[in-house]
């Protein structure tokens, strides 16, 4: 068994509406709740962290799952929406929506089929997708366009 480890550091000043810091080896920034919710929206929030996580998992696993099948990508990209509810002043993080946008090189009916089949699958074996599963509703909504 293999096991990484991965660590951040966090530093937190003045109550709910004050600001940190957070530090990891390829990650420094400064933290806040958004303005959304009433915050400073200062540096990035623990809610845009989870789609990013979840965003950069996602899209990371599609690029491998699309070269390991020899699919021929001209371009790469994707939008990413993370929903989150408010009733009663409680706060959940409801549904995660991938826009993944692939250009490739040919694109007939079968290879079109095959790459929705990829998109699905990357998001069911992305290791973060699969973290939250049973706790947000995450979705995909793939395009694909001939190059």
């Amino acid at each position: 068994m293999v096991q990484h480890l991965f660590t951040m550091n966090l530093k937190w000043s003045e109550g709910r509406n004050g600001t940190g810091n957070i530090v990891a080896d390829n990650l420094h920034t400064e933290i806040s709740i958004p303005r959304e919710m009433n915050g400073p929206g200062m540096g990035t929030n623990p809610d845009e962290m989870l789609l990013g996580a979840s965003a950069t998992c996602y899209l990371i696993t599609l690029a491998t799952l699309l070269e390991n099948s020899k699919i021929v990508v001209l371009d790469l990209s994707m939008q990413a929406e993370g929903f989150v509810d408010v009733t009663n002043g409680v706060f959940t993080y409801e549904k995660i929506v991938h826009k993944p946008k692939i250009v490739v090189q040919n694109l007939s009916e079968r290879e079109q089929k095959r790459i929705n089949r990829l998109a699905e699958k990357a998001e069911q074996t992305c290791m973060i997708s699969k973290a939250l599963k049973g706790n947000v509703q995450i979705t995909c909504e793939v395009q694909i366009i001939q190059g």
